[in-house]
């Protein structure tokens, strides 16, 4: 792998270096919560579910504990944990409890009932198999029609309608007026299926009991550290500092591992009880089927336009399959939350009227999957673009650059304050690029051209998540910055790397900061001990906020650098720069010394500066106040489409994207790619299937499909730069970017083919040949 290079100006920032981390994981030297081992480990397996509904009657381990190996058998009243409550100060919200263990009932297929311990795998999983529990069945509620209706059967006692959540916002008394007198409505009925997030590394935990320190040390592939801490020290009763969460290396989790899992929690509490290492990782089928899901959405929404295709107003209806539990700690109000207030996007909406509701089925439940709820709202906006187009007579693009947002800052119908972006710029830029390379020469006869327009709404400060009113609130971010004898830095965040690249776009921020190149960084985080708090990483909030937080405590230090190079090069600190490894005086080139000298001088000759502060440690909090900011992008794609077996196959895809200063644009360019990826599985290939028992007919990779690199058309991604004014950094969030716009551009293709008015994700070929049979 090449070296890295800073830019002509010798900053990092801008740089598109290599991934640091990259030497490690391609030579198989990175370390995941699977390849810690420990003297002595067991082995947990669940024992599951079989029904999506039914009452636990009795559960018998007599059997399984006779199995060699079985070490114990272990039911909810066995360990006496309770359940996580996640909890929205709503009225308009229900807070229900997900018991670790289910106890009385059981709500969806895969639910654990009771775990087995064992000293090997093997032994665990015959353990599993061996213990006998009965139940009584109980009818599933399988779709939310179903769940909504008069006199169904509730998935929760106490659960209106089975609705957690039931959202009438942004109310308009005028707005039927405003429908009645507009000379176009338009109506969308958009409907995506049931996905997994399908990571690499499945869920992994291994648990220990520390004696020494009095504390559980515990070993968790998530995205959230700090609040599997949380949500351990709550059902076990320990202190928060009696529980260490540390995420080493962790292989993808794309927001299922956002959320904490009830496995986490037995495993740490066994380890507790046992006094023995513990260990869990979920096999696929258990990752299809009893993990977290997300995306199943319908939407009934209208748009009145006026002559020159300018929105009028925007009504909608949203309701969200949320599964059989609320996932802790973001709560099953997630998904219609985001929606129902960020449906307007990138459009100025004059008046807008929403209902969100979200409901509970006998599925598995869902995690805020990457992109939360955009991915469909992005499609609903882009299809009543494209429909109002052809109502009017006229070309898409012009009905969209007839209203996307271009006077900055903007204020929507929805509250929301929108900083500058490059909307209609990134457009152009799409639109140019695939005309250049001649695709609408090519339209027609099968072959379609399909855009999305949208903005994500990135950096969620403290503020914004407030406006959520979850019990825990995240937003802010903090880092410790410290320089060692031999001028080598070390950085903590509480943002935690899932395969983003943290360790080289944190580096690239603390050493421009700092004057030091990027190999003298190391950044540290995942580890509950080392920073004192912190959020994760979810939300595309990592260079936002948690860049923000190094690049004001490497600042701090880089002050305290100038103080002592001043002293030493007798000069004012002012006039002190920090640049390739020195400090030098402004304007005097000879007047210059390593910064490793200034690192040993302050640590082992302290006696030779004019102050007491000893040490070369920093450490800053960052938040972003008000509604955060915005990246946007624009997406274009060419499809084509067999008539006769409604195959897509497509051709090419150009993404026009702005995230504000771009850190490293290589890894800027992986993330999209990845995240169209997704967004095109999302929108031709994944569902996850049940039937009508409650039954997941898509248990293997076998029946779930996912993409290979051979469906990947070839992805162009442009840049655009507009700086955000208020995060540290300038830049934007990007990572939900590419699925959030993947599957309204694809669809929009699909339809430009064939004439059709496909509304459903995955579009199949089985549902495109079905449209093209309604349309004969």
């Amino acid at each position: 792998m090449s070296e890295p290079v800073a830019r002509a100006d010798g900053t990092w920032v801008g740089a598109s270096v290599p991934r640091k981390e990259d030497p490690r994981l391609l030579s198989g030297r990175g370390r995941y919560a699977g390849d810690v081992a420990r003297v002595g480990e067991l082995f947990a397996a669940f024992v599951r579910s079989p029904l999506a509904a039914a009452r636990i009657t009795g559960v018998d381990g007599a059997e399984a504990s006779g199995v060699p190996g079985v070490v114990g058998v272990y039911t909810a009243d066995d360990l006496g944990l309770g359940g996580l409550t996640a909890a929205l100060d709503r009225a308009e919200f229900t807070a229900t409890t997900m018991p670790v263990l289910a106890r009385d009932e059981v709500r969806f297929v895969g639910e654990p009932v009771a775990v087995v311990v064992a000293d090997s795998a093997y032994a665990a999983e015959d353990g599993a198999e061996a213990v006998e529990v009965a139940y009584e069945e109980r009818t599933p509620v399988t779709t939310i029609g179903e769940a909504v209706r008069d006199g169904a059967r509730p998935v929760h006692d106490g659960l209106p309608r089975n609705t957690y959540i039931d959202l009438p916002m942004f109310d308009d008394p005028g707005i039927d007026a405003v429908f009645d007198a507009a000379p176009y409505v338009v109506e969308v009925g958009f409907a995506s299926a049931r996905l997994s997030a399908l990571p690499m590394e499945g869920r992994v935990c291994l648990a220990e009991w520390d004696d020494r320190d009095d504390q559980l040390v515990v070993y968790v592939s998530t995205q959230v550290p700090h609040q599997v801490r949380t949500g351990i020290a709550r059902c076990t009763g320990l202190a928060e500092r009696q529980v260490r969460a540390i995420a080493p290396d962790v292989g993808g989790g794309f927001g299922l591992k956002c959320v904490v899992g009830r496995e986490e929690i037995v495993v740490a509490a066994l380890a507790h009880r046992l006094r023995r290492p513990v260990r869990w990782a979920e096999d696929r089928q258990e990752s299809l089927t009893a993990s977290f899901h997300g995306r199943q959405q319908e939407y009934d929404v209208r748009a009145a336009f006026d002559g020159d295709g300018r929105l009028l107003a925007l009504d909608g209806e949203v309701r969200c399959d949320v599964g059989a539990y609320s996932a802790f700690p973001f709560t099953s109000g997630v998904e219609p939350l985001m929606a129902a207030t960020e449906l307007p996007g990138a459009y100025r909406v004059p008046r807008y009227r929403v209902r969100a509701r979200g409901v509970a089925t006998n599925k598995a439940p869902t995690a805020p999957y990457r992109g939360v709820s955009r991915p469909q709202i992005v499609a609903v906006m882009e299809r009543l673009m494209d429909k109002a187009a052809r109502r009017l007579g006229r070309d898409p693009l012009d009905v969209r650059r007839a209203n996307l947002i271009d006077d900055f800052p903007y204020t929507g119908v929805n509250g929301i304050t929108y900083d500058p972006g490059s909307y209609r710029e990134s457009l152009d830029l799409c639109e140019k690029t695939l005309r250049a390379e001649g695709w609408y020469e090519r339209r027609g006869d099968g072959i379609g051209i399909g855009y999305a327009c949208f903005n994500e709404r990135t950096g969620y400060g403290t503020e914004a998540f407030a406006q959520r009113k979850m019990e825990l609130t995240p937003g802010y971010d903090i880092s410790r910055v410290r320089m060692d004898p031999s001028g080598t830095v070390t950085v903590t965040s509480g943002t935690a790397s899932h395969g983003q690249g943290h360790e080289t776009t944190l580096a690239q921020i603390a050493a421009d900061q700092l004057g030091v190149d990027l190999d003298a960084v190391r950044i540290r985080q995942g580890d509950t001990d080392l920073a004192a708090h912190g959020w994760g990483t979810f939300a595309s909030r990592s260079a936002t906020i948690g860049g923000g937080a190094v690049q004001l405590a490497s600042g701090k230090l880089a002050d305290r650098l100038r103080t002592i190079a001043a002293h030493l090069l007798e000069a004012a600190p002012a006039d002190i720069e920090l640049a390739d490894g020195h400090a030098g005086v402004r304007g005097e080139p000879a007047t210059r010394m390593p910064i490793a000298e200034i690192a040993r001088v302050a640590h082992f000759q302290s006696h030779r500066l004019p102050d007491a502060d000893f040490g070369l440690e920093a450490d800053a909090s960052f938040d972003i106040s008000g509604p955060g900011t915005f990246s946007n992008a624009t997406h274009g794609v060419v499809a084509e489409v067999d008539r006769g077996t409604g195959g897509v196959r497509l051709l090419r895809y150009v993404v026009v994207e702005d995230c504000g200063v771009v850190i490293n644009p290589r890894i800027v360019d992986g993330q999209v790619r990845g995240g169209v990826a997704q967004g095109i599985a999302a929108a031709l290939y994944e569902r996850m299937h049940y039937d009508a028992a409650g039954q997941p007919v898509t248990a293997s990779l076998m029946d779930y499909l996912a993409p290979t690199a051979a469906e990947i058309p070839p992805i162009t991604v442009h840049h655009l730069e507009t700086p955000c004014a208020f995060s540290r950094t300038g830049a934007k969030g990007m990572g939900e970017g590419g699925t959030i716009g993947a599957p309204a551009a694809v669809l929009n293709a699909v339809n430009d083919a064939l004439g059709t008015d496909l509304e459903t994700v995955p579009a199949t070929p089985e549902v495109i040949l079905d449209a093209l049979e309604r349309q004969a």
